[in-house]
């Protein structure tokens, strides 16, 4: 039998308490302390009108304040016309006439008199008391309502904490946010979790060492580094790393954001900053982790800032004080991850606060492959999936993005019914977040079709008819996002790339616009993404690796964030506009005289794909023959023969899409 669900009631709140006085007390104010008076009319008359209204017989009752020297004259229903001839008043309502009289004996004699001559029925009701309860509602309501919204929207300021004096309320806005993770928690995150990066877990190693014995270092005179900087592109498990080194050291961990520092109360993250690091002394040995410090750590006195004393750059001076003034080997280490340390202040990365700086990067093959049997664990894969080929597929990916690919592999497997995951599922995710979700509806004429075939099978000719160029895996004319068609090159991962190899895939990327001059007589905007990367290329060879023929050996870069002023003259800008324009037009008219040598194997291959709009490295090289320099990379390709017909499914790397513009 199944448990009977118990009936939810509705949790006591001190907010609903004040809601309730609240609306009382307006009650009780807007209508003087008397309820009833909300129903009907009220008003203040002299003694003479309210005796000439009980001469008429408009007095219901009469109700006498012996004390205050005044009097309530309830008007009969039948003559509230004649009393409030210009309010509206709902039938059935009470509505009073208030007065004040000149003395009790007058009084007494006029009401003996209009009762023995008839015009008068009802009763008179003397009262020695004031309304006490009235009066001091009139007197401190408004104050008292006017302290409880105060209440109310300091508990709100306050996050909603059990009262405004709680961890985060409105008195308590110069604590610090920063989560504590403490030893004993269950769930910690250990090296085994984080998969690749061997030389920045080596890195860190040594302050996991020195958090579980301290004296091995101290005996000898030795002093660990007080902080640590991971730096690397998103993705790559920074915080991550952060995590696993608390774990394994087995000690309190605080983590915040940078941004949690910055508050737009004067002196707040400053504030915050102090009680970070009186927390982590009460805890030591102990890590503070914050994440993306740039937002607090920014370089100072950069930009167009109103003043140099503004609030972030208080909280970094009180960070800088912080690090630097905690005593030697107090057993607290800082470890903090950023994408941009090239803008952070210099005095944040000196000796002595961040000593180290460890380079989180990329993952190469073997830590792909790490990183994958990581994500796989939960993922129910069939035996066809070989990781070595994954991670082969997967060139230039972050850790982020492979846990990506394994989760949308899993979503793409169960679109289609499947029990397991399997190898043509993973691809067809890698391919999903490379180019794009597949649009095989989108209307395109037949000349335009063609366009696009001549297009891409430009790429591909150029491509596997140059040595350095990017090994092809397959092109499409299928509609992916923006792009119009794709081709899907392998890259070899280089340490360093000369200056032939980026001219041959500068002239492959420009394969798509000389064939369709070439062969349709006519340019197109279809080659816009083709013409950015170029001339981006371009620009960095000439201007920042000294690659230029008359600008050798020379380096224009600057990574100051707001430098607006160039480190070169008008006259080496124009000599860079013209290097720029030569070498990309010496790269243009190669790719010209390449397909004008093989004009018989591109139409062959732009027919292919107009009638199969996918096709792979095999159909170009049953067309021009196997590559006289086949790279390892193709050799490994071949022997996993993963270059199957299935054109939705196969082929991966870095995409060269033809956008619409």
């Amino acid at each position: 039998m199944s448990k009977q669900k118990k009936p939810k009631y509705p949790q006591f709140s001190l907010t609903w308490l004040y809601l309730i006085i609240a609306v009382v007390l307006g009650f009780l104010i807007l209508n003087g302390g008397n309820g009833s008076l909300l129903d009907g009319g009220s008003k203040e008359v002299t003694y003479s009108q309210f005796k000439e209204y009980v001469k008429k017989g408009y007095a219901n009752k009469v109700v006498v304040n012996k004390k205050e020297g005044t009097l309530v004259m309830y008007v009969k229903p039948e003559h509230l016309r004649d009393v409030f001839p210009t309010t509206k008043i709902k039938p059935g309502a009470v509505s009073v006439v208030q007065s004040q009289y000149p003395s009790a004996d007058k009084l007494e004699d006029f009401m003996e008199q209009e009762q023995e001559s008839g015009h008068f029925s009802g009763d008179v009701k003397y009262e020695n008391s004031s309304d006490a309860i009235s009066n001091f509602l009139w007197s401190f309501g408004p104050l008292i309502l006017i302290a409880l919204f105060w209440i109310f929207i300091m508990r709100r300021m306050g996050g909603g904490s059990g009262s405004s004096g709680g961890p985060m309320g409105i008195f308590n806005v110069g604590r610090s946010r920063a989560q504590l993770v403490d030893k004993e928690e269950a769930g910690k995150v250990t090296f085994k979790d984080v998969a690749g990066q061997a030389g920045a877990k080596q890195e860190v190693q040594e302050i996991v060492e020195f958090l579980k014995n301290p004296e091995k270092y101290t005996e000898l005179g030795g002093k660990i580094p007080k902080g640590a900087l991971l730096v690397g592109p998103p993705g790559t498990g920074k915080t991550l790393l952060a995590k696993a080194v608390a774990g394994e050291a087995d000690v309190p961990f605080f983590s915040m954001s940078g941004s949690d520092f910055v508050e737009m109360f004067v002196g707040v993250g400053a504030s915050r900053v102090r009680d970070l690091f009186r927390q982590a002394k009460e805890k030591a040995p102990c890590i503070i982790f914050i994440d993306e410090i740039d937002a607090v750590g920014r370089a100072r006195s950069r930009g167009l800032q109103m003043g140099a004393n503004d609030e972030r750059e208080s909280t970094l001076n009180q960070l800088l004080t912080e690090m630097d003034g905690f005593g030697t080997n107090s057993g607290v280490i800082i470890l903090a991850a950023t994408n941009r340390a090239d803008i952070l202040d210099k005095a944040l990365l000196r000796a002595g606060r961040f000593d180290r700086q460890i380079h989180v990067d990329l993952p190469d093959v073997n830590e792909r492959k790490e990183i994958f049997q990581v994500h796989l664990r939960p993922v129910k894969t069939d035996d066809s999936l070989d990781i070595d080929f994954l991670a082969r597929q997967t060139p230039g990916f972050s850790g982020a993005d492979i846990a990506n690919v394994c989760n949308e592999a899993a979503l793409i497997a169960a679109r289609n019914n499947k029990k397991t995951v399997g190898k043509d599922d993973f691809l067809a995710a890698v391919d999903r977040i490379i180019g794009g979700l597949e649009k095989k509806t989108k209307v395109m004429t037949t000349e335009e079709k063609r366009t696009i075939a001549l297009h891409e099978a430009g790429h591909a000719t150029i491509s596997w008819l140059l040595q350095y160029a990017n090994p092809l895996v397959k092109v499409t004319i299928v509609p992916r996002g923006r792009a119009l068609g794709a081709a899907w090159y392998l890259p070899e991962e280089r340490q360093i790339t000369t200056r032939e190899q980026m001219l041959d895939e500068m002239c492959a990327t420009l394969g798509g616009r000389a064939a369709e001059e070439l062969f349709t007589g006519h340019i197109s905007s279809g080659a816009m993404n083709d013409l950015e990367r170029v001339t981006k290329q371009a620009y960095s060879m000439i201007a920042y690796m000294g690659m230029a023929d008359e600008l050798p050996n020379i380096c224009y870069y600057n990574n100051q964030e707001y430098n607006f002023q160039r480190p070169y003259s008008e006259a080496t800008a124009q000599l860079i506009d013209q290097e720029t324009q030569k070498m990309i037009a010496q790269q243009y008219q190669r790719a010209k005289d390449i397909l004008s040598q093989h004009t018989e194997g591109h139409a062959q291959l732009a027919q292919l794909l107009v009638e199969r709009e996918v096709i792979f490295a095999e159909d170009v090289e049953r067309i021009f023959g196997p590559r006289p320099w086949s790279s390892r990379t193709e050799e490994l390709l071949a022997e996993e023969n993963s270059l199957t017909p299935n054109p939705s499914l196969e082929g991966e790397g870095n995409s060269d899409s033809s956008e619409n513009s």
